[in-house]
């Protein structure tokens, strides 16, 4: 540089020293603009770091709850496993059991099978023995009949060859038990109960049952009769009244007091009670003479002419008519014939 140029001028210190603190004052505020957008992007930042923080404790306390509710799941789940075990091995003892229940059965079933016909032979013999019992001592036939036909229709189900001559035997004693006259002992039971109960609505013969003769009144009259008249004729009412003319064509009239009234009537209804028990034993003689008893008590000292009289002599005589007794046929030939079968089966070899 030569020393003939003229040296530069600086400038003023009054003016570089306004722009220096602008610079710093600049400088300052873009420090406190980062410092406050790095504070706010701290905030943020922890604000995150506390919501992760917070649903990653919720999701391990859940997870948790779930590894609780797990475990207890497996639990039951071993718990009920070791009761099915339990259960299976007792249902396989039990199937074992059936099982060898089910043998014995089967072995069972094969000796009743080829002893069968003697089986049912000795339950027919049965049978048929009750039902002769029944017979002879409380002449039920239809029991009998009843007995008859289950034998004859159980050895029809078999079918077998060698039955013959049993359903022969127990045919013919079906029809003499069905050839046997029909009696309805509980129809005439039901008519000796009507004549019991009407016993007390019979009237004797000698009870007053005379309605009183009211007094014949003159309506057109009566206000122009005296006091003596009307007096008289009420007088002559009451004194017929007292005296009662009767026609008796018995020579001793059965006047009884009130005791032996009722007393009569008792014995009337005990007489027809021993009717009906005769007619359930089948005893003809006493059911007749009770019968015949209660016709002539009726017919003695009580007044036959009445109605509930005439109606009760009437079903004496009808009860009178119908027989109760007959020669009771036995069941002694199908007895005879399955007892010979089961014999002959016995004396047979193998």
């Amino acid at each position: 540089m030569s020393e003939n140029q003229p040296v530069p001028e600086s400038p003023p210190p009054a003016a570089s020293a306004p722009r220096g603190s602008r610079v710093a004052l600049l400088a300052l505020i873009a420090v406190l603009l980062a410092a406050a957008v790095a504070s706010l992007a701290w905030i943020d930042t922890r604000q995150r770091i506390g919501a992760t923080q917070d649903e990653l404790a919720r999701r391990l306390r859940d997870i948790e709850t779930d590894a609780r509710e797990a475990r207890s799941v497996a639990r039951q789940a071993q718990e009920a496993l070791r009761d099915t075990q339990a259960k299976l091995g007792q249902l396989e003892l039990r199937l074992a059991e059936s099982q060898s229940q089910q043998l014995a059965l089967e072995a069972l079933y094969q000796d009743l099978s080829r002893n069968r016909d003697e089986w049912q032979l000795a339950e027919i013999e049965q049978v048929l023995a009750i039902a002769q019992q029944q017979l002879q001592l409380a002449g039920n036939v239809r029991a009998a009949l009843l007995a008859l036909e289950l034998a004859e229709a159980r050895l029809g189900r078999s079918d077998r060859p060698q039955f013959a001559p049993v359903r022969r035997a127990l045919a013919r004693d079906i029809e003499r038990l069905k050839a046997l006259p029909a009696l309805d002992s509980a129809a005439v039971s039901a008519r000796i109960d009507g004549l019991v109960a009407a016993v007390d609505s019979l009237p004797l013969a000698f009870e007053e049952r005379g309605e009183r003769v009211a007094p014949r009144k003159d309506a057109a009259g009566a206000e122009e009769r005296s006091f003596v008249s009307r007096l008289g004729a009420e007088v002559w009412n009451e004194l017929r009244q007292l005296v009662v003319v009767r026609r008796i064509d018995t020579t001793e009239p059965p006047l009884l007091p009130p005791t032996q009234a009722y007393f009569l009537r008792e014995n009337l209804r005990l007489r027809l009670l021993n009717a009906r028990l005769s007619l359930l034993a089948r005893d003809e003689a006493g059911y007749r003479a009770d019968l015949r008893a209660s016709q002539a008590w009726i017919q003695r000292y009580f007044d036959a002419r009445s109605k509930s009289a005439t109606e009760a002599l009437g079903q004496l005589k009808q009860l009178l008519g119908t027989s109760i007794s007959f020669e009771m046929p036995t069941i002694s030939e199908s007895l005879e014939a399955v007892r010979g079968f089961k014999s002959r089966r016995e004396r047979k070899p193998g």
